[in-house]
């Protein structure tokens, strides 16, 4: 064939071992696949945003991309039904001698469907206006079976406080209101996989992440979360939404963006068990890692102790303490004081340099 460039890739005996592997051909990468007693062979990078196809799966005739679920054709490199103007490259294949050769001259085109933006991945800028505050209640309990919740309860007393006394815009989400998916750990498999927005929210219009993508990203300037203690730790739906959270610090190692700016975060951690501190510590890492600022004594709380089981007794004293909601208000106070000089720019934006981690920015384009 004029002009062909066939490179061995291979014993065919060993190569049939595999349904689906990737094979690098100098700067090539390939998803070679061996199905119904015969090689295909596509391009290793996925169109989307460069998932590795070699190390993904088999659907049937399809390559399934291991990053995002994006699928190929194994043979004609074309996207599956309703995507197929999206499609890899696809290589000419022989064999000779018991050995597998791929000639890279005959690369068919890549093409790319054109992706519409998503409507989170738009410019981050502030609306002009008061301070907003929004409040993120991660209590759980039966919808249709409503209790007592003493985060909750001061966690409205603040946003109260804010809208009443403050003249301020407020917004409270609460986080068992919301039907959303658990983080499917994109970044384990790389970096680059756990993009903004979430690829689950990108995926799936019914996920509700969004809403609290969209009010932590581009509304609010006051993130107030309340939390009860669950043996020891925050709720499991706060620890359900930070993980899905991942991909907003993530985009300050891979790609040097900052989403979170001029942002305060404070807390509200009630309980009828102990750990106050260990609790505190986790939401303020979480926190200061994506970007937030902290007012001072950036948190309240309240527990009974690890010895005291009575929930009632320790329902009674949050709900007659005026200690705490005084407590409560001032914490939205400081908060939104801090936001105030972010916002106004008394408090200088600093160039970010994270020790340990070397931001870098993404390629454009996949390679072949």
């Amino acid at each position: 064939m004029p002009g062909s460039n066939w490179i061995d890739i291979g014993s065919v005996e060993e190569l049939k071992r595999k349904p689906l592997q990737e094979v690098v051909c100098g700067q090539t990468k390939l998803a070679l696949s061996y199905k119904d007693g015969a090689f295909a062979a596509i391009s290793g990078v996925c169109n989307h945003i460069g998932g590795l196809l070699g190390e993904g799966r088999l659907d049937g005739d399809y390559v399934v991309c291991p990053w995002h679920y994006w699928k190929f054709h194994h043979r004609t490199g074309q996207g599956e039904p309703g995507y197929e103007t999206d499609q890899v490259p696809s290589y000419a294949l022989k064999i000779e001698i018991d050995r597998l050769y791929v000639d890279l001259t005959s690369a068919t085109q890549r093409k790319k469907q054109p992706q519409k933006s998503h409507p989170l991945a738009r410019p981050i800028v502030r609306a002009e206006g008061p301070i907003r505050v929004l409040g993120i209640a991660t209590t759980a309990m039966t919808a249709d079976q409503p209790r007592y919740s003493a985060s909750d309860a001061l966690l409205e007393v603040a946003v109260a406080h804010a809208r009443e006394q403050l003249q301020l815009e407020t917004h409270i989400i609460k986080l068992r209101d919301l039907s959303f998916r658990p983080c499917e750990g994109f970044y384990s498999k790389a970096a680059e996989a756990c993009t903004w927005p979430c690829s689950i929210t990108q995926m799936d219009p019914t996920d509700q992440m969004d809403r609290v993508y969209e009010a932590i990203v581009h509304w609010a300037d006051v993130i107030l979360v309340s939390t009860p203690i669950r043996w020891g730790g925050a709720s499991s739906l706060y620890y359900k939404m930070i993980e899905r959270m991942n991909c907003i610090q993530n985009q300050e190692t891979i790609a040097n963006k900052h989403l979170l700016k001029n942002k305060v975060a404070a807390f509200i951690i009630m309980g009828g068990q102990d750990n106050v501190q260990g609790v505190a510590g986790q939401l303020m890492t979480f926190f200061a890692e994506v970007g937030c600022q902290f007012p001072q004594f950036p948190f309240i709380a309240h527990s009974r102790g690890w010895s005291a089981e009575d929930m009632e007794r320790n329902n009674s004293e949050v709900k007659n303490s005026q200690e705490l909601r005084e407590g409560a208000q001032a914490l939205v106070a400081r908060a939104v004081d801090m936001a105030r000089l972010m916002v106004e720019g008394q408090l200088p934006a600093q160039p970010l340099a994270r020790g340990g981690r070397k931001a870098h920015q993404l390629d454009s384009e996949p390679t072949r």
